[in-house]
């Protein structure tokens, strides 16, 4: 059987390679460049929601307190005349990349010690690179990409992205893959 302890190098550094990858696929490469629109009356709708005040959160728009609300016809008025959508607020002020990618960071120091742990009970000392590729890809995959389909079914995330996001999970998850089938003990 093969320890956590024993897979510490590979756990750090396919979280850093994870982490440079998706820095350039999201930085450099012009792939992500489609995924957000802006809105014609940015500035009235800027300023319809400032007029609120809400607070940092997910908002849906129209919104119905519970189900039983969701069969009055005004209610269904609201949904037809539209628009229908999720609304995600963060604090106001300069945007600071370094939380952001901070967090992301330590997403992916998770996902690795989640493969890792999932290796180490399946795989034993000397697993053949394919192999260990493949069972962790597996995982990796699933932690970079498994929830992509979720937001596309429940929060109105065009599929298109949600696509793309999977296909970045992808490749984050043959980096692992790659790092853990190479690094893996032999004995």
């Amino acid at each position: 059987m093969v320890s956590l302890l024993q897979l510490w190098a590979p756990i750090l550094l396919a979280a850093f390679v994870v982490f440079v990858a998706s820095s350039i696929i999201h930085m450099v490469l012009p792939f992500h460049k489609s995924d957000y629109l802006g809105l014609g009356n940015e500035d009235e709708v800027r300023a319809a929601i400032r007029k609120t005040s809400p607070a940092p959160g997910q908002y849906v728009i129209p919104y119905c307190k519970d189900t039983s609300a969701m069969k009055d016809p005004a209610m269904q008025a609201k949904w037809t005349e539209g628009p229908v959508g999720t609304l995600y607020l963060r604090p106001s002020g300069a945007m600071n990349l370094a939380p952001f990618l901070s967090q992301w960071f330590v997403y992916t120091i998770v996902v690795s010690i989640l493969v890792a742990y999932l290796a180490a009970h399946t795989l034993p000392v000397g697993t053949a690179y394919l192999t260990v590729f493949r069972v962790v890809g597996t995982g990796a995959w699933l932690g970079y990409a498994g929830g992509t389909p979720i937001n596309a079914i429940w929060k109105g995330t065009p599929w298109r992205v949600s696509f793309k996001e999977a296909i970045d999970g992808l490749v984050y998850a043959c980096l692992t893959a790659g790092v853990f089938g190479w690094l893996w003990p032999h004995g």
